[in-house]
């Protein structure tokens, strides 16, 4: 059936809490004007559609004035 796995020493899971790195990652390269003007730019337009969308949707979403009790079915009109 199934063989049983040789046992695993987890010494090096303690040790690995204790272990700090002296190594540091590369600094990240500063952003250009352009990277930051084209980010803006498509922040701008993500907002402005939703803004949009939230303003052309707002009618629609919103109940009609006519009073409730002149909408009859066609039921209503033939008795």
């Amino acid at each position: 059936m199934f063989r049983r796995r040789e046992s695993v020493p987890f010494s090096f899971v303690a040790e690995a809490d204790r272990f700090r790195s002296n190594v540091t990652p590369p600094p990240r390269p500063r952003s250009t004007v352009s990277e930051r003007a084209g980010s803006a730019l498509v922040c701008l337009a993500v907002v402005a559609g939703l803004a949009g969308a939230l303003l052309l949707g707002l009618p629609a979403l919103a109940p009609e004035k006519s009073p409730a009790h002149s909408q009859q079915t066609e039921a209503a009109h033939a008795r």
